[in-house]
C-alpha cells in the first residue's frame, strides 16, 4: 500500500482535523452500532464505522488508500440512505450531510497527500461536494409540502345580508366551524396587515410548572371583546381601540391547570347593550368557567354577577360530586350556550387514582341557574342532583373539551374522554367502557342519550376526544344536503357520522389490535379504523422512520425504537417499554378544526410525539410519584403505575422522521387529502431546548385553534415559533406571517366593527407551551387607513 506525501501547513492541519472527526464520529457510530445489530437493527452504522476508523488510520500514515476507502464508504452511505428512506429530504439530510461535509475535507486533503502538481480535479470536487452542502442547507428553509393541491379553490364574495356580525362562541357558532364570513382582508391585501392595537390582561400565565396558559379565543358582540384570562379573570374592550371599558375577577384559585378557553354567551331576544354604568336586568350574560369549579354569569354590559343567576351570580359546580381536592376538577373549556341552558362538562386530574371525581355533565337554566339536567355516565337514572347522602358517580367518563350544539335537532354533542386512570383498565364497569372515548348525542332540553359512537374501546392510551366535533351539512350530490358531524382525535383518525343517528357516514372498519399481557387487564380484540377519511400523522413506524439532526442520535433514535415494542396505533401498554404513536398529546388535540363551507374544506392541525411507556408494579411506585404530563403517574386502586416518557432524541429532538407538526386540508366530500404543510420553525427553539434562531420550516408541534374566513384565508397560531400566520386555503402556502412578541397556543378570530367597518384579526399571546417566555397580550390587525 503506497505512502502518500507528508503534508505540511495547511494540508497538515487538514489532515488531523480528516483524521481527528473521522476517528471521533467513527467510534460513536460503531460502538453503539454493535447494539443495533444486536437488536435486529441495520448494520449500516457498524459498518461505516469501522471503515471510518480505517479510513483515520490510514490517513494518518499519509496514505492516499484512506481517502479512497473513505470516498467508497460515502457513495455506499449515499446508496443506503435512498434505499433506507427514500427521496424525502429530511431523511437524506440526517443520514447524509454530516458525512458529505467529511467528504468536503477529504476531497480537500487529496491533493496534499499526492505527489502530483495538478491540484485541479480535487480541488474541482471539493467545490461540487461544498456547492452541493449549501444547495442542502438552503434547502432547509424551503418548506417540504407533504400533499400538494393540483385544483383550483374559488374564492367567492359575501353575499349580501351573510356577513357575520358578531363572533358569539368559542367556535364562532356552536357548530364549531372557525369560519367568518368577511372578506375585506383577502389574499390581496394580507401582506399589509399591521397592529392596529395591544392590549394587557395584566394576568401573565407563571410557567412554574402549575401548568397556566393562555388558550383563549375572545368572543365580540357589537362594539365589545370579551376576553377571559388563564386566572378566570373577564375583560370587556371596546374593538377598535382595545380600550378597558370593564374588568371582572372571580378570585378563583387553583393550584394546576390554569386555563380559560372561552367564554359562553347568552342574550334576551330584543336585548339591546346598555351603558356599563346604568344597571341591567342581565340581558345579554357571559359565563365564565372558572379553575377552582364554578360557573360564573357577568353582565356583558358592566362586568358584574347576574344575581339572578343561582348565588348572586355563581353556580357551585362541585355540588354532588362528593370530595373533590384542589386542581382534581375544574372548567378548562368553554360553556356551551344550547337554546335556554348552559351546559358544561370538566376536567379531571387523570391517572392519580380510581375514583376521581365524577365525569357528570350538566345543564343550567342561563336565567335562574337552576339544574335543567344531568348526564351521569355511570348511572343512567340520576338525571338531576343525586339523591341526599349520594354523589355522581366518581371515576366515570368525562368531557372536558368543547361541545357543540344543533339548535335544529335539538342535540347537544359530548366527546367523552376515559374513565381514569388512563393505562390500566381491568377496574373499569360495563358503563364506563360503553361511554368512555365516544361522541354522545344528548337532548338539550333532557339530557337524555339519542346515540352515542365509540372511537376508541377499552381505552388504554388516554385517547379521550379532544376537540369540539364539527357540525357541516354536507352536499349530498342531489341537491340536498346530509347533517354530519365529524370528529377529529388524538389517534390521528377522522371520523365522519350522521349527526342525527350517529351513524358513519364515512366508511369506519373493525380491526383487528393486538392484545397485551398485563395481569388483570382485558383488551378489546378490535379497534374502529376511520378509512373513509384521512389518516394524519400515525402511520406503524419502522426503524428506517427513525431521525436525528446527525447520525449519532438518528443511531440512538434507532437503538431506542429497535429496544422498544411498537405495533401500530394501538400498541397495548405493558411491562416492557412500548412505543405508542401518536402519544397520548395526539393527533389531534383541543384547538379542533375550522371549514371553508363554500368549498367543502376542512382545515385540520396536528403534532406528531410518540409516548414511551411502561407499567410500574404497585409496590415500585414511588410515594410522592405525580407526574402530569410525564414521568410516573400512581393509578392508586390498579395493580399498577405507568411511567410516560416522550420519544426524544438526546438532543430533545422526537425521534421519528420531520414533520412534528402540519396543517392539512381535507375534502369533506371526497374524504381526501387537498395538501399538507409543514407548520412552525425552530425559531425559537431547537436542539436541548436552545434556540436555533433559524426560521427552518421542519414542522413543528401545534397547539390551538385555526381560522378561515370567506377570502380564502387561513389564520394560526399554534406553533412553537412566535407568529400569526395566513395561509391560502386553496393551496396551503404561506402568505403572510406576524411576529409576536411570545408564542401563542390561542386561537385567532376576526371581526367587523359595527362603528368604522374596519376588520380586525385578533390573537392572544401568552406564550407557546415548550417556552419560558410568559406575556398578557391581546393584539389585533387590521389594514391600513385609506389615505
Amino acid at each position: 500500500m503506497a505512502t502518500g506525501s507528508t503534508p505540511h501547513g495547511i494540508g497538515r492541519i487538514l489532515k488531523w482535523l480528516l483524521a481527528g472527526l473521522l476517528i471521533i464520529i467513527g467510534l460513536a457510530i460503531g460502538i453503539p452500532g454493535i447494539k443495533l445489530v444486536s437488536l435486529g437493527g441495520s448494520a449500516y452504522f457498524l459498518i461505516m464505522g469501522v471503515a471510518m476508523l480505517i479510513s483515520a488510520l490510514l490517513i494518518i500514515k499519509n496514505r492516499t488508500s484512506g481517502i479512497m476507502l473513505y470516498a467508497l464508504a460515502f457513495i455506499a452511505s449515499a446508496i443506503w440512505a435512498v434505499s433506507d428512506a427514500g427521496w424525502d429530504f429530511w431523511p437524506l439530510f440526517s443520514r447524509l450531510f454530516t458525512f458529505g461535509v467529511l467528504a468536503f475535507l477529504a476531497a480537500l486533503l487529496w491533493p496534499f497527500l499526492t505527489a502530483s502538481a495538478n491540484k485541479k480535479p480535487a480541488f474541482g470536487l471539493a467545490s461540487v461536494i461544498a456547492l452541493v452542502l449549501l444547495v442542502s442547507a438552503g434547502w432547509m428553509f424551503k418548506p417540504q409540502t407533504l400533499v400538494t393541491a393540483n385544483e383550483a379553490v374559488p374564492v367567492k364574495p359575501v353575499a349580501e345580508g351573510s356577513q357575520q356580525t358578531d363572533w358569539k362562541h368559542w367556535g364562532n357558532t356552536t357548530h364549531g366551524d372557525r369560519f367568518a364570513a368577511l372578506d375585506q382582508i383577502n389574499k390581496q391585501n394580507v401582506n399589509q396587515l399591521e397592529v392596529a392595537w395591544v392590549a394587557h390582561t395584566g394576568d401573565i400565565p407563571q410557567s412554574n410548572g402549575s401548568g397556566a396558559e393562555d388558550q383563549n379565543t375572545p368572543l365580540q358582540i357589537g362594539d365589545t371583546l370579551f376576553v377571559c384570562t388563564p386566572y378566570s379573570k373577564v375583560l370587556a374592550l371596546d374593538v377598535d381601540s382595545g380600550k378597558e371599558k370593564w374588568r371582572y375577577d372571580s378570585k378563583a384559585t387553583a393550584p394546576n391547570w390554569q386555563r380559560c378557553r372561552g367564554l359562553g354567551y347568552y342574550e334576551d331576544a330584543q336585548a339591546v347593550p346598555v351603558p356599563a354604568a346604568q344597571p341591567a336586568a342581565c340581558a345579554r350574560r357571559l359565563f365564565l368557567p372558572t379553575t377552582d369549579a364554578r360557573l360564573i354569569a357577568i353582565n356583558a354590559d358592566n362586568g358584574q354577577p347576574c344575581a339572578d343567576f343561582g348565588s348572586n351570580g355563581v353556580v357551585d359546580l362541585s355540588v354532588g360530586m362528593g370530595d373533590v381536592k384542589p386542581g382534581y376538577y375544574q372548567q378548562t373549556s368553554t360553556p356551551l350556550v344550547a337554546g335556554n341552558v348552559v351546559v358544561v362538562g370538566g376536567r379531571v386530574a387523570d391517572n392519580y387514582s380510581t375514583g376521581e371525581p365524577p365525569g357528570v355533565v350538566r345543564a343550567y337554566d342561563v336565567h335562574t341557574g337552576k339544574l335543567a339536567w344531568a348526564w351521569d355516565p355511570g348511572n343512567p337514572a340520576i338525571t338531576g342532583l343525586p339523591p341526599e347522602g349520594q354523589t355522581y358517580t366518581r371515576g366515570t367518563p368525562n368531557v372536558w373539551s368543547a361541545m357543540s350544539y344543533d339548535a335544529k335537532l335539538n342535540l347537544v354533542y359530548l366527546p367523552t374522554g376515559n374513565a381514569t386512570p388512563d393505562f390500566f383498565a381491568g377496574e373499569r364497569t360495563a358503563l364506563d367502557d360503553k361511554y368512555s372515548s365516544s361522541i354522545v348525542a344528548v337532548d338539550a332540553t333532557t339530557g337524555q342519550v339519542r346515540w352515542h359512537y365509540q372511537t376508541t374501546h377499552h381505552d388504554l392510551w388516554d385517547f379521550d376526544l379532544p376537540a369540539q366535533p364539527l357540525l357541516y351539512d354536507l352536499p349530498d350530490g342531489k341537491g340536498g344536503t346530509t347533517p354530519v358531524l365529524v370528529q377529529t382525535s388524538k389517534q390521528g383518525m377522522i371520523f365522519m357520522l350522521n349527526r342525527e343517528t350517529g351513524e358513519p357516514v364515512a366508511k369506519v372498519e373493525e380491526r383487528p389490535v393486538p392484545a397485551g399481557n398485563v395481569e388483570g387487564e382485558r383488551y378489546s380484540p378490535t379497534q374502529p379504523f376511520s378509512v373513509g377519511m384521512p389518516m394524519i400523522g400515525n402511520q406503524t413506524l419502522t426503524e428506517s422512520d427513525m431521525w436525528g439532526a446527525t447520525p449519532i442520535d438518528l443511531l440512538i433514535c434507532r437503538i431506542e425504537f429497535k429496544a422498544m415494542r411498537h405495533e401500530g396505533v394501538f400498541t397495548p401498554p405493558g411491562l416492557d417499554r412500548s412505543l405508542q404513536f401518536p402519544g397520548s398529546l395526539g393527533g389531534m388535540n383541543w384547538g379542533s378544526v375550522s371549514v371553508d363551507p363554500n368549498n367543502g374544506l376542512m382545515f385540520v392541525n396536528d403534532m406528531r410525539l410518540g409516548l414511551a411507556n411502561y407499567m410500574v408494579p404497585r409496590a415500585k411506585v414511588a410515594k410522592n410519584a405525580s407526574g402530569i404530563e410525564m414521568g410516573i403517574v400512581p393509578m392508586e386502586g390498579t395493580p399498577y403505575g405507568a411511567m410516560r416518557e416522550r420519544f426524544l432524541s438526546p438532543l430533545g429532538i422526537p425521534c421519528q422522521k420531520p414533520p412534528f407538526g402540519t396543517m392539512s386540508a381535507v375534502d369533506l366530500k371526497s374524504g381526501k387529502l387537498v395538501w399538507q404543510v409543514p407548520v412552525g420553525t425552530v425559531q425559537d427553539t431547537g436542539p436541548l431546548g436552545i434556540r436555533m434562531h433559524m426560521p427552518i420550516p421542519i414542522g413543528m408541534p401545534t397547539l390551538g385553534a385555526s381560522l378561515s374566513t370567506q377570502s380564502g384565508l387561513l389564520f394560526f397560531a399554534g406553533t412553537q415559533d412566535f407568529y400569526l400566520r395566513a395561509f391560502d386555503t386553496a393551496t396551503g402556502s404561506e402568505i403572510w406571517k406576524a411576529r409576536l412578541p411570545v408564542g401563542s397556543q390561542s386561537g385567532p378570530m376576526t371581526y367587523k366593527s359595527p362603528k368604522t367597518g374596519k376588520q380586525y384579526i385578533v390573537i392572544n399571546a401568552g406564550g407557546a407551551r415548550q417556552s419560558p417566555d410568559r406575556g398578557d397580550y391581546i393584539i389585533a390587525y387590521a389594514l391600513p387607513d385609506s389615505k
